[in-house]
């Protein structure tokens, strides 16, 4: 009986391992990653529950716990976590004599640096709201971006005083005060920082501030999904649960995390720096990234764990081999808006690299991780998973990008397979602060009763698709901007700078794909005034007098007319979907050619150059 009871057992729990294996083959992955997560978020509690409840907090507990250990490295700089504490506090004592207090806001205008990460941590412990500027900003963009989040005070680093000179006398007009990164005065109207600083002590005259979980803690600048570039409010909340990637990768204490991406970015800031201080890990940042020197600093350093963005790895990939790529010991690459095709070659290139790719926003808590070793996924929409992440893939209008409603005025969950846009539901746990200063695109991004009375969502903006093993997959990011170079161009912003040309009556700016690259190249379709002709070379310098290089168009359409919607909306669909292909227009192209600084005539032998790959963008 007993024998017989047992076959019985073993027959059921074999059947149902088959059945596991067969229907639910990421079951167990699934459910360690969850029970990882629920793991963090009780160790988060349980270090709320001891006054350890912001970015800064973290901070102070690894300086205690670890203040000898080295927290970042940076050319021939190794700063331990006591020395960024000591050197943050500082700063604190600076800003504090030159009347900043909680509450303040300060914009922050600096390449990646030591000081930068010291700067942020001072004002943070005075319980200033910092704004991170893009360094590859204009003089225009400069004041709207300060306008917009309210800053009375500006923090320039070195190498940076050229972009805030012209419109100096702007900033004094609207009694901002300009802080420059040197120990003397370099010019007048702008207060020389260093000296007063390094003539501060290094004790923390006062603790950390007391702060709402719940409040902003930064301004960090996106072009979202419409419109110009905004100011992006993220919470403590936020930044504090950001700080868990790495962690969810897999890394440890023992790592040491090398960073090339711009600080002002959230992947770099939040997740890179913050990811090294949640694990109490060491930092290699980098000013900026660089193919040629990648793998050597890898070897140098003794890196383990390298943060990515796609077309960072696709350098890499493109880049003729070098020694060191051979001999490194990074066994982690952590990132997001890797190519399924670069993301093969990368690793098989670069030896035992595991590849973790994520996906998330500036504006909102809603993220995703391949914890997974499948190539081309962002993320899994597995049942664990949203018990953690909730969200929902919307059918939506392929004309307007609006989501689709049924005759009651609910929308559509998108079926698998099908790509739909992301939503998350707004919770606590899920904030969606806002756009400082523009009330009317924050409303946009929330859409209301989707599924039942009284709801509200998140609109990401993006298309992802759900296949039928629960992997996730980014498809595209709708609206007026698009990604190229790793950063979102405003399609409103290089528009209204091609329209301040005196032979340019309207341009109606998108992205097109361009084989071989991530993201989409710029390209505009424009109108030229009664009785002119394009001016490529006078184009050119225009561009580089007003826009960062990659928000500039590579490729032009002439047009007669622009197609407009009856509410004058720019018509963009079919354009987009034509692309720089000469061969299904009549209308004149051009191409931008970079030695020549000048627009050439884009005919189907230069055209066929450039899909071959034999021409560079």
């Amino acid at each position: 009986m007993f024998t017989l009871l047992f076959s019985s057992v073993l027959a059921a729990s074999l059947a149902l391992l088959f059945y596991q294996k067969l229907y639910h083959p990421f079951y167990w992955v699934d459910l360690r990653y969850y029970l990882k997560l629920r793991m963090y978020k009780k160790s988060l509690n349980a270090r709320m529950k001891q006054g350890i409840i912001t970015y800064l907090d973290c901070f102070l507990l690894q300086t205690s716990r670890n203040p000898n250990k080295p927290f970042i490295l940076f050319k021939n700089q190794r700063l331990t976590y006591q020395d960024v504490d000591r050197r943050s506090n500082q700063f604190a004592n600076a800003f504090r004599e030159s009347s900043l207090k909680q509450g303040s806001i300060v914009a922050l205008l600096m390449y990646n640096h030591p000081d930068f990460v010291c700067v942020w941590l001072g004002l943070s412990k005075l319980g200033c709201e910092v704004a991170f500027l893009n360094t590859n900003i204009k003089a225009k963009s400069l004041l709207r971006c300060i306008e917009s989040c309210g800053a009375k005070t500006l923090v320039v680093g070195r190498g940076l005083d050229h972009l805030v000179e012209p419109v100096l006398p702007d900033l004094q007009k609207d009694n901002i005060s300009v802080c420059v990164m040197h120990h003397s005065p370099i010019s007048e109207g702008l207060i020389s920082l260093l000296n007063k600083v390094e003539n501060m002590s290094t004790g923390n005259k006062s603790g950390p501030p007391n702060v709402n979980i719940m409040s902003n803690f930064l301004f960090i600048f996106t072009s979202g999904t419409t419109g110009f570039p905004k100011a992006a409010r993220v919470g403590h909340l936020k930044a504090i649960m950001s700080m868990a990637f790495f962690q969810m990768c897999g890394a440890t204490s023992d790592d040491i995390v090398y960073i090339t991406l711009p600080l002002y970015h959230m992947s770099a800031s939040l997740l890179g720096i913050g990811g090294c201080i949640q694990l109490g890990a060491t930092c290699v940042l980098r000013k900026k990234f660089s193919a040629t020197q990648f793998w050597k600093d890898c070897v140098k350093y003794n890196v383990t764990v390298v943060q990515y963005i796609g077309e960072l790895c696709r350098y890499l990939v493109n880049h003729a081999v070098v020694p060191e790529e051979n001999s490194h010991s990074v066994w982690l690459a952590a990132g997001s808006g890797l190519r399924s095709d670069v993301w093969k070659e990368f690793a098989e290139r670069f030896h035992t690299l595991k590849v973790r790719e994520g996906y998330g926003l500036t504006e909102a808590s809603i993220g995703f991780l391949n914890y997974t070793d499948e190539i081309g996924p962002i993320g899994r929409a597995s049942y664990f998973n949203k018990l953690t992440v909730p969200f929902e893939l919307l059918r939506y209008d392929t004309q307007t990008y609006e989501p689709f409603r049924t005759v009651s005025g609910r929308c559509v969950r998108a079926h698998i397979g099908e790509v739909g846009i992301l939503v998350a539901p707004v919770t606590a746990m899920n904030q969606f602060l806002g756009y400082a200063g523009n009330k009317v695109q924050s409303e946009k991004k929330l859409i209301k009763d989707v599924f039942v009375t009284g709801d509200l969502y998140f609109n990401t903006g993006d298309l992802l698709l759900q296949d039928h093993r629960g992997f996730l997959y980014f498809r595209d990011r709708i609206g007026d901007t698009f990604r190229w170079k790793g950063e979102n161009v405003s399609t409103m912003e290089v528009s209204e700078v091609l329209c301040l040309l005196d032979f340019i009556q309207e341009a109606n700016v998108y992205g097109v794909t361009v084989p071989g690259y991530e993201g989409r190249a710029g390209m505009a379709a424009i109108v030229l005034k009664h009785e002119h002709k394009l001016h490529g070379p006078k184009l050119y310098y225009h561009l580089v007098e007003t826009l960062p290089a990659y928000a500039w168009p590579w490729f032009l359409r002439i047009q007669p007319s622009l197609d407009v919607t009856e509410t004058f909306k720019q018509q963009k669909v079919k354009l987009v979907q034509e692309g720089f292909n000469p061969k299904i227009t009549k209308d004149r192209m051009y191409f931008l050619d970079i030695t020549q600084k000048d627009y050439l005539l884009l005919n189907v032998s230069l055209y066929e150059d450039i899909v071959d790959g034999k021409i560079k963008l």
